[in-house]
């Protein structure tokens, strides 16, 4: 067994001086490489640093002609009309995209080439979904308990009874509210079925809101006559706040419907419209991408083209130097 250690060692000096050997051979092609490389630049440094000029002039050119506009609503759906809303943006979305002009100018939008896309999207509010709402709290609860909460929280099904939701557009040039923002607000709100539904809907509401303050207006009458029979009887009226239990009854009564007189009154505001706008910003240029960047990009993908180019050219006549 002893006579076999020097081969082994003889021969892992062997194959240590085969991989020296490669890798100096590796490294040495790197070299060539980097040096060809280097040659190749200076032979077409002239062609090189032209097309970095035409890149960088066509990049300019595009940055002031090709430009995109963010345009963003925050709305509210009233009268069950989510999904309504949700299938009139997807409807103009299809339109854009047929590049049906004139459907888009008939619902008044001015420059419809200029429109590019359309989305709708749910404010995703967890509190605003269960707010004062138990049903919604325990169908929440209910659904946590067979599944992930975040996924059924951000679901399709979830997120569309989320009271806002944000409305976003995009355009080629500068646009206004006249132009499109009030345009697509009235092609959404021109529904004859959510309209009777807003109009009966707004008549309940001021007729409870005209109840409610005849019932405040008799609690009102009451509690004065309280306090004329309390001014009157000023000896007894230690003895009539304890004993009179149902006064306290009358002004938690009153308490309630002044809160839901305020309520109402906030209702008939959001209730103005079928799809009411909250707010909006228009005209954000879009820097994301290479939006703005083209005067950067262009010049190197212009000259990554180029040398691509020429790397093919020559991998072909060495390749066909070879076959022949």
């Amino acid at each position: 067994m002893s006579s076999n250690i020097p081969q082994n060692k003889d021969n892992q000096e062997i194959d240590l001086g085969q991989l020296a050997q490669k890798m100096n051979g590796l490294y040495e092609g790197f070299l060539n490489r980097i040096f060809s490389f280097m040659l190749f630049l200076k032979r077409n440094s002239i062609v090189l640093f032209i097309l970095f000029i035409i890149g960088v002039g066509i990049g300019f050119y595009l940055d002031k002609k090709v430009k995109t506009y963010n345009h963003q609503m925050i709305v509210l759906p009233n009268f069950g009309s989510t999904d309504y809303a949700y299938a009139q943006i997807d409807l103009l979305q299809s339109k854009i995209k047929e590049n049906d002009t004139l459907f888009l100018k008939e619902i008044g939008i001015v420059e419809p080439k200029k429109l590019k896309e359309i989305t709708i999207e749910p404010i995703i509010d967890v509190y605003k979904f269960v707010d004062n709402k138990t049903e919604n709290f325990d169908l929440l609860k209910l659904m946590a308990e067979d599944g992930n909460l975040d996924k059924i929280i951000e679901g399709k099904i979830t997120s569309k009874n989320y009271p806002f939701h944000t409305l976003t557009f995009t355009t080629s040039k500068l646009s206004s509210v006249d132009q499109t923002v009030e345009p697509i607000l009235n092609f959404l709100n021109n529904s004859d079925y959510f309209k009777q539904i807003q109009k009966e809907s707004l008549q309940n509401i001021q007729v409870k809101m005209n109840e409610n303050d005849s019932i405040i207006a008799q609690i009102n009458g009451v509690l004065n006559q309280f306090k004329n029979k309390m001014n009157s009887n000023t000896g007894d009226k230690l003895v009539y706040f304890n004993e009179n239990t149902q006064l306290n009854e009358i002004i938690k009564t009153k308490d309630l419907l002044i809160r839901e007189q305020g309520s109402l009154r906030l209702d008939l505001v959001n209730l103005s419209k079928v799809v009411r706008d909250i707010s909006f910003i228009i005209n954000q240029k879009e820097t994301k991408g290479v939006n703005g960047k083209l005067k950067f990009v262009l010049p190197f993908l212009l000259i990554f083209l180029f040398i691509l180019g020429r790397s093919l050219i020559q991998f072909y006549k060495r390749q066909s130097l070879k076959n022949q």
